[in-house]
């Protein structure tokens, strides 16, 4: 038998034994650094209550909203948000506060406070239509609450309560 004295980077079998370990150690710290950096748990603007294992979120004003039978048309134009009442018997000499919450980045979220007008409410705010948003509006005091969603590249949403009949 023949004694082999070659090298250990020339043997096949150890770049298996030492490459596979390294290369499972590299892609586990790989997968920490980006489970870390994406925000690891999902931002809800809801109040949310958690007893054990259980979340519950207050669905009063949904239900209010669908009890009045509101719903709203949102609609965005170049430097003005506009929300039209659609249904139901708004309170229109309130303002109302519309969230335009950014489907991934919680930092790019809006809040905007709208006045009332003739028509419903306005704000004088530009919109990034470059992606989703999903909205919520509400008055001040968080009576009752409509949610929508507007898609990217589109102008106009309907907001209704999440609660359907």
């Amino acid at each position: 038998m023949k004694d082999d004295k070659r090298p250990l980077w020339r043997i096949p079998v150890m770049w298996l034994v030492i490459g596979l370990p390294l290369a499972s150690i590299v892609a586990g710290v790989g997968l920490v650094v980006i489970a870390t950096r994406s925000g690891g748990a999902d931002v809800v603007t809801d109040d949310v209550r958690r007893v054990s294992q259980i979340q519950t979120a207050d669905l009063g004003p949904d239900a209010r909203a669908r009890q009045m039978a509101l719903s709203a048309i949102v609609r965005i134009d170049e430097s003005v948000v506009e929300v039209i009442p659609a249904t139901g018997t708004f309170p229109r000499n309130a303002a109302l506060q519309l969230v335009l919450q950014h489907p991934t980045q919680s930092r790019d979220d809006l809040q905007l406070e709208l006045a009332p007008t003739e028509t419903g409410w306005r704000s004088s705010t530009r919109i990034d239509d470059g992606h989703d948003w999903i909205l919520q509006l509400a008055p001040a005091d968080g009576a009752w609450r409509l949610h929508g969603r507007l898609p990217r590249q589109q102008h106009a949403a309907r907001l209704a309560p999440s609660l359907q009949p």
